[in-house]
């Protein structure tokens, strides 16, 4: 049977600020991508996502960033490389203490926002990444773009390189993520998002916004947590792909 990992983005709130409905979105993924502190989340908010994350079983991800709470981490940002190394380390760790405190850890890496798409083509920048996940510990996991520099390097650095895919982002022809600041960059369709859900999981291949059948091999599938409809988005997706033969499980 074809099985597949869903992940969320969640504890992007910040003091009495939330954006994720992260106690719905918990009984739907089996994999949470937990903001550290750098584009969103603070101390008590990763706490409480971690106590309700290892509450129902759902493996819990470092979700590293720049260090750009004002831009929510999607300005493009040049960090010096050993900065950056340290920085990813210094998120792991945070996220780590939570986790741990929660009877759970931290089983994956991802990289959110302008951090995750730079790391697609630059070779310095995706070095440092790994750099910092290797310092943190050096058995986990990272999740990214297939065919990216970020994976590329993790793989050769002897981390496993867990590949993904978006289930409500448009494509381009060459398989990359069409920039958020260009039109038809985000679907909005609840059921063109279902129905590519099933086609990644199944086919491995998504259309790109020129109409191209692209292939798109991925362990796991990310659905966004902050956009309108998220929770009842999600559930329908993993009702679909169920229903299609899908197991849903957790990667790590």
């Amino acid at each position: 049977m074809t099985s597949i990992d869903l992940n969320a983005d969640l504890g992007e709130g910040f003091g009495r600020w939330r954006l994720t409905d992260d106690e719905q979105l918990l009984t739907v993924v089996t994999s949470a991508n937990v903001a550290c502190g750098f584009h969103a989340g603070d101390a008590a908010t990763m706490r409480r996502v971690c106590e309700l994350a290892a509450g129902r079983g759902v493996r819990i991800g470092a979700q590293v960033s720049y260090r750009d709470l004002a831009g929510f981490g999607r300005r493009a940002m040049d960090v010096p490389p050993a900065e950056l190394a340290a920085e990813v380390a210094y998120q792991i760790g945070a996220l780590e203490v939570f986790a741990r405190a929660a009877g759970s850890r931290v089983s994956y890496v991802k990289p959110h926002g302008a951090l995750y798409n730079r790391l697609v083509r630059d070779e310095e920048q995706a070095g440092a990444v790994v750099e910092g996940v290797l310092l943190a510990d050096a058995a986990l996991p990272v999740l990214g773009l297939p065919g990216s520099r970020l994976l590329e390097l993790a793989g050769k650095a002897g981390l496993p390189a867990v590949t993904e895919a978006f289930a409500d982002r448009a494509y381009t022809d060459e398989g990359t993520l069409v920039p958020r600041g260009e039109d038809g960059a985000v679907l909005t369709d609840p059921q063109a998002v279902v129905e590519r859900s099933v086609g990644l999981a199944r086919l491995g291949r998504v259309v790109s916004r020129s109409g191209a059948s692209v292939e798109v091999r991925a362990r796991s599938l990310c659905l966004h947590g902050d956009t309108p409809g998220a929770v009842d988005l999600a559930r329908r997706v993993r009702e679909q792909l169920e229903t299609s033969g899908v197991r849903v499980e957790a990667f790590a």
